[in-house]
């Protein structure tokens, strides 16, 4: 077992609070993520034989002693999934991922919007209340909701909503031709009239994007509220973008994301409504005794509020992160002690790992 030494991603639209205070510090600016895995935009560092070193080059070592023979042969040599523990203060951007097919032959093919050529399904368990917006709503829906805005320019969407084409009706936000910054503003002056939370958060993200017609967002998709210890997993094609909250974070180990607005990053039109599925749908997964399973087999995560005597009994490439309390992981010869914030690489090698102390920790396994 190996203490992890985790990278804080600083993009701006994290919390100065959350991170930090979990982890007992005081934090420099926005810290967004914190990386739990062997991903090589930030690996978790760890130390061997007196020396630091990272997990990817751990797994590259001793590929099969650190993630055993049936993670290998599912998902080859390379550790499947990533954790994160996420703190959303600021919206991010909406985005989807494509499927395993789609990010495969477009890394072939060079494309640039691809890191890599693998999926990135991905599933937030929520330890603080926990909200975003996530699958489209009916095209009909969507199509009253902006009318009632009653903003002449937008009779194109509308159409095209009305026509139950929810891609042309975000395709026509994306191009929009004429002054983006002139038609927020109007949509603002619209929506402040109308006092419903959907039109308020229309103009909460009108003040943070004031030139981007993404801000109807909350008009077209599902808003999703997560208590802590609820979870949400979103698929391939499944447009989203998270609002507020701390939670864990686990995902297929891939960076592959197409943009579609809040986002001063490139948006590739095409691209991305090539590989939106209007219909697709995120799913709450409810905890089955310690587990959250997915649909996606790279990934599963456990949940233990109690941790005598729980043995983790599965010799899988595994990573535990402790939220709350203070418990001990033990094999037979060897201890970690885990306060909020800390977390220790249990390689497949290791095998059964049982828990003790009075706390709360989530660990991550693949499904093999």
């Amino acid at each position: 077992m190996d203490p992890l030494s985790n990278p804080i991603k600083d993009y701006a639209w994290g919390s100065r609070t959350a991170i930090a205070g979990l982890t007992g510090r005081a934090a420099a600016g926005p810290e967004a993520e914190m990386w739990l895995g062997a991903h090589p935009s930030g690996p978790s560092r760890l130390v061997r034989d007196g020396a630091e070193t990272t997990l990817d080059q751990v797994v590259a070592a001793d590929p099969v002693g650190s993630l055993g023979e049936p993670s290998i042969e599912r998902f080859g040599q390379r550790l499947p999934y990533l954790m994160k523990l996420i703190a959303v203060d600021q919206p991010l951007s909406l985005q989807v991922h494509p499927t395993s097919e789609q990010a495969a032959e477009a890394f072939a093919r060079g494309d640039s919007n691809y890191s890599d050529p693998w999926h990135k399904p991905e599933m937030i368990c929520a330890l603080t209340p926990f909200s975003g917006l996530a699958g489209f709503r009916p095209a009909a829906q969507s199509a009253m909701l902006v009318e009632r805005l009653q903003v002449e320019a937008l009779q194109p969407v509308v159409s095209r909503l009305a026509a139950d084409d929810v891609l042309g009706a975000l395709r026509v936000l994306l191009e929009w031709p004429g002054s983006k910054r002139e038609l927020v503003d109007t949509i603002v002056w619209a929506a402040a009239s109308v006092h419903l939370a959907d039109y308020e958060l229309v103009c909460w993200l009108a003040r943070q994007y004031p030139e981007d017609p993404a801000v109807l967002a909350p008009l077209l998709m599902h808003r999703h509220e997560l208590a802590p210890g609820e979870a949400l997993y979103l698929g391939a094609g499944v447009l989203h973008c998270y609002l507020d909250g701390f939670g864990v974070e686990i995902m297929a180990g891939s960076d592959n994301v197409l943009r579609a607005g809040l986002t001063g990053k490139r948006i590739d039109v095409e691209e991305l409504l090539r590989i939106t599925v209007p219909d697709a749908q995120p799913l709450q997964v409810v905890q089955d005794g310690d587990a959250y399973v997915p649909p996606a087999r790279e990934f599963l995560l456990r949940r233990i509020t109690s941790g005598d005597g729980h043995v983790l009994d599965r010799a899988v490439a595994r990573i535990v992160v402790c939220t709350e309390g203070v418990v001990t992981v033990a094999r037979q010869d060897a201890e970690v002690k885990l306060h909020p914030g800390e977390s220790v690489f249990v390689p497949a090698s290791d095998g059964p790992v049982e828990l003790s102390g009075d706390g709360t920790v989530f660990s991550a396994e693949p499904q093999v």
